[in-house]
C-alpha cells in the first residue's frame, strides 16, 4: 500500500512539472505576456494559412489574415488584411508605427501586399 501511494504521489510531482513546464512555453501565453508589457511579438501558425496571425505591438493587439496566392514560380501568401482588435488603444500611435508593423510582417511573408482595415487606412492614405 505504501509502494502504491508513493508511485502515486511520484506520478502527481511529475504531472504538475510538466504542466508548468507546458503553460510556461505556450506562445498564446507569450503573447498574453508582451502585451500587458507592451512589447513586440507575433503569434503565427505559418504552415496553416487559413489560420489568423496576432500581433501585438506597444500595447496594442492587431489580428491579421492571410490570403494565398500565386507568385512567378510558387504559391505564397500574396495579400494579408490587418485589422485592430481595439481601436481605443490606438492612441499616441503614428504613421511610423505602422510602417514598423509592416516590416515586421515583412520579416515572415515578404511577398506579401499588407493592406490595413478602417481607421488606420484612412490615417496611412493621408498626405
Amino acid at each position: 500500500m505504501v509502494l502504491i501511494l508513493r508511485f502515486l504521489f511520484f506520478a502527481a510531482i511529475l504531472g504538475l512539472i510538466i504542466f508548468s513546464i507546458r503553460y510556461w512555453v505556450h506562445p498564446k501565453r507569450k503573447l498574453e505576456s508582451a502585451h500587458e508589457k507592451k512589447r513586440t511579438f507575433l503569434l503565427d501558425d505559418r504552415h496553416d494559412v487559413r489560420k489568423n496571425f496576432l500581433l501585438t505591438y506597444k500595447g496594442v493587439m492587431f489580428e491579421g489574415e492571410k490570403h494565398l496566392g500565386m507568385t512567378d514560380d510558387a504559391f505564397s501568401i500574396t495579400r494579408i488584411f490587418i485589422w485592430v482588435r481595439d481601436p481605443a488603444k490606438l492612441n499616441g500611435l503614428e504613421k511610423e508605427d505602422f510602417f514598423e508593423c509592416e516590416m515586421l510582417i515583412h520579416q515572415y511573408y515578404p511577398r506579401a501586399k499588407i493592406e490595413w482595415k478602417s481607421p488606420i487606412r484612412e490615417l496611412l492614405s493621408r498626405p
